[in-house]
């Protein structure tokens, strides 16, 4: 019995062993490249987060990652290269912009040109069904003593 308790603490203990990845303290320059790389990688997981910004378990290992190649000497472009090579251009939070990327750097501004249009044509056509009708001494009359009513009974 006191095997099976002591194997159930062992095995819940897990996530305390588990670190997160060590800042570079005492290395204020490594430190300094990783928070400049970070906020030029994007976090494979989250949408439009950076790899600063990010929380995710994967964006913790890409900086964990890149923590180890800063400490191995590799100099940011080949730090990229290697994250691109690995992961394609999505990694980059700036894609360049080449045949493979054209559409992510061209399709805002296709899709706010197609928006800008449909809505011209939509407000022109909406202003055409529009006529104006005239209102009767008669109606007039009406909504004024409605209008007078409604005050009364406040």
């Amino acid at each position: 019995m006191n095997w099976l308790i002591l194997i159930m603490m062992l095995l819940w203990s897990g996530p305390v062993w588990a670190g997160e990845a060590r800042p570079l303290a005492d290395d204020p320059v490594a430190e300094a490249r990783l928070k400049h790389l970070a906020v030029e990688l994007r976090c494979l997981v989250c949408q439009n987060q950076t790899l600063a910004d990010s929380n995710a378990p994967l964006a913790e290992d890409l900086r964990r990652e890149v923590r180890e190649m800063i400490a191995k000497n590799m100099s940011d472009r080949e730090i990229i290269e290697f994250l691109t090579a690995r992961y394609g251009d999505f990694v980059l939070y700036r894609p360049p912009l080449k045949a493979t990327t054209s559409v992510l750097w061209i399709g805002p501004f296709v899709l706010l040109t197609v928006g800008a249009v449909v809505l011209v044509i939509t407000l022109r056509r909406r202003a055409r069904k529009v006529v104006d009708v005239p209102v009767t001494e008669e109606e007039h009359r009406r909504v004024e003593q409605l209008l007078a009513e409604g005050g009364k009974r406040s």
